[in-house]
């Protein structure tokens, strides 16, 4: 990453998702220029790796709102 150092504020992740987050955005920063292939990139990867779905959004500016439905399942 260069000059640049990840920081992890807040995750409900597993520190081996962490550390693959990281280390797939330096990848995809190396590889892409456009925010939207960056976020493509690491998506995909974590498809692959991690089962989909999931979701990855990249920018400096930019807002969301985002609600999680739990679905609970009983066999």
């Amino acid at each position: 990453m260069g000059d640049r150092k990840a920081v992890i504020k807040n995750a409900d992740m597993t520190e081996e998702m962490q550390t693959e987050a990281i280390d797939c955005a330096t990848q995809a920063l190396e590889k892409y220029n456009i925010e939207k292939d960056i976020a493509a990139y690491i998506k995909k990867e974590f498809d692959k790796k991690f089962n989909p779905t999931w979701h990855c959004i990249v920018g400096r500016n930019f807002g969301s709102y985002v609600t999680l439905w739990a679905c609970v399942r009983n066999f």
